[in-house]
């Protein structure tokens, strides 16, 4: 079934907005926003040929508390910057409804990067981490199914500190996410 948020355009904030609200991890995301640069000159001219559609919009679902929006969603800020399509950000539990259209694995993981047309028909989404380091949670949920289990908080703990441990100490992950953000963007 084909999704669309159409009454969800123009109900979030901006970018700028959403920072400046930030109770948590303020400085955290703003360091990872400072630090973003285009590694690959013919990214950055791929992101701004993009100026010239009208036709899109990008809309975030996130919240100031979680790590992956926090190391994440300032690569997103970055990119959108370039491409200037209209970007806004859906606090999540201000938006649940939403969220819930778009789980993974069953459960509510942000951030979930939403691109649309002027429409709100849902193009292609992205979210909520690297692939690479997604991978580790997918292998995580198939070998712990049972939340209830003895071993499951422990099994947890481990799969995040293997995912901190995919990210990296530096911004070498952000490439990653502007490699994954092209190649969705270029089947639109």
């Amino acid at each position: 079934m084909a999704k669309e948020v159409s009454g969800k355009l123009g109900q979030g904030l901006t970018p700028q907005a959403f920072m400046d609200a930030m109770e948590k991890n303020r400085e955290t995301f703003r360091g990872w926003y400072d630090k973003f640069d285009w590694k690959q000159e013919e990214d950055r001219e791929f992101f701004a040929s993009l100026r010239n559609r009208d036709d899109l919009r990008c809309l975030i679902l996130a919240a100031d508390w979680c790590g992956d929006v926090v190391r994440n969603v300032p690569v997103v800020f970055r990119v959108m910057e370039e491409s200037a399509i209209p970007t806004e950000v859906l606090v999540m539990e201000q938006h649940l409804d939403t969220m819930d259209q778009f789980l993974t694995l069953g459960g509510r993981s942000i951030p979930i990067v939403l691109f649309t047309d002027s429409s709100g028909y849902v193009l292609g989404q992205w979210g909520p981490r690297p692939k690479h380091v997604q991978a580790v949670m997918l292998e995580f949920k198939k070998h712990n199914p049972d939340r209830d289990a003895a071993d499951y908080q422990t099994n947890i703990q481990e799969a995040r500190k293997e995912m901190l441990k995919q990210y990296g100490e530096g911004t070498g992950y952000q490439q990653t996410i502007v490699e994954e953000l092209r190649d969705l963007l270029s089947d639109f």
